[in-house]
């Protein structure tokens, strides 16, 4: 499996239980103890791609922005333009660093129209929190931490829709992807939204943490007889990557800003406010990237790990961030920054895998995209 970021365990999500009746494996990430596989990750991955796969996310933040002012402190907080969306609409965002460099990438969903849901890496929630509610100080909204409070499960794949329909009111069919609304899920208040983590269709579910083990249950109950399966952390991080979905920790990180993410276009230099970082992204684009994310097909034998080296003949030209054998293509895959003369698509590379160096060849990401 390709690599998962891990961190000392010290929370246990409200489905813990579940995962152990259900024989999960479970390992330490990110301040969680969470589900690494509960079969095997290849068959938990090819579900996922073919039928649908029940994820616990419940250790993601969730960080509610309300007041007059909410879209404004988000606009000045994030390299995005929250306060453009659309009532019902979701838009993928980042909170930089003064230097530009990526504390986290994001998630808001635009609730109302003063009242935005972020939702945060576990990982860095508490920093997210923190730095919203500093940076909003000044604009009429107030930060809500509903993290703890807050239960959420996805079900992503091409069944999702068929599944999810089962348990709630709100019309799937005229929620496109990126779109969310409020309603009910199994009989509880909850909030709906088209999005995932997976590359394929699917959906992430929000309700109250004391609900949520009975939405596991019932969500299993209903998916079962159409394929789906509890899905761990391993086949999560496997589909991301055939997706070319970054990773925080792997191709995000306070060293890394989001033109050399390949994420420039989510930096909206036309917002009419001010932002955090907005200066040193300005002269980012201006000069260009010192280096760039791009995706590797290894065309030798070997995966390429998170830390190998990358190599344009003799030279280095940047390190592999997460790389996997695709189960979906049948291919060793991987992403790595390496320098922007290096990164075009069908240029040869090598990648230093235990002491020999593999021919891998730059291709476009994503890797792998779902039938529409």
């Amino acid at each position: 499996m390709s690599e998962v970021a891990a961190g000392a365990a010290s929370h246990a999500t409200p489905l813990h239980d579940r995962h152990l009746a259900l024989g999960a494996r479970l390992v330490d990430f990110a301040g969680w103890r969470m589900p690494l596989q509960y079969t095997s990750i290849l068959d938990e991955h090819r579900a996922v791609r073919e039928r649908a796969g029940l994820f616990d996310l419940c250790h993601m933040g969730e960080i509610v922005v309300a007041g007059a002012e909410a879209g404004r402190a988000l606009d000045y907080a994030l390299v995005s333009w929250p306060s453009a969306l659309r009532v019902g609409r979701a838009g993928y965002s980042m909170l930089c660093a003064a230097d530009g460099g990526v504390l986290d990438d994001l998630i808001v969903y635009r609730l109302a129209e003063d009242r935005f849901l972020v939702v945060a890496n576990a990982a860095n929630a508490v920093l997210v929190s923190d730095a919203l509610t500093e940076r909003a100080a000044g604009f009429g909204a107030i930060i809500d931490d509903r993290s703890l409070a807050t239960g959420l499960v996805a079900v992503q794949g091409p069944r999702a829709a068929e599944i999810v329909a089962r348990v709630t009111d709100v019309d799937l069919d005229g929620l496109r992807s990126y779109g969310v609304a409020e309603g009910s899920v199994d009989g509880r208040p909850a909030i709906v939204a088209r999005t995932g983590y997976t590359g394929e269709d699917g959906f992430e579910l929000f309700v109250e943490t004391a609900d949520v083990g009975r939405l596991w249950d019932t969500l299993l109950e209903v998916g079962r007889p159409v394929g789906l399966v509890p899905v761990g952390l391993g086949a999560r991080d496997t589909l991301r990557l055939e997706a070319g979905m970054p990773l925080y920790g792997n191709e995000l990180d306070p060293s890394t800003n989001p033109f050399e993410a390949g994420l420039g276009h989510v930096v909206r230099f036309d917002k009419p406010s001010d932002f955090v970082g907005r200066a040193a992204l300005e002269r980012i684009a201006a000069t260009g990237p010192a280096r760039r994310r791009v995706g590797l097909v290894v065309e030798g034998r070997g995966i390429a790990r998170g830390g190998y080296p990358v190599f344009a003949g003799d030279r280095q030209t940047g390190v592999v961030t997460s790389g996997t054998l695709s189960p979906t293509l049948g291919l060793p895959i991987a992403m790595a920054y390496v320098a922007p003369t290096d990164a075009e698509p069908g240029t040869m590379l090598a990648v230093g895998i235990r002491g020999a160096r593999v021919p891998a060849r730059v291709v476009p990401l994503p890797f792998y995209r779902r039938r529409r």
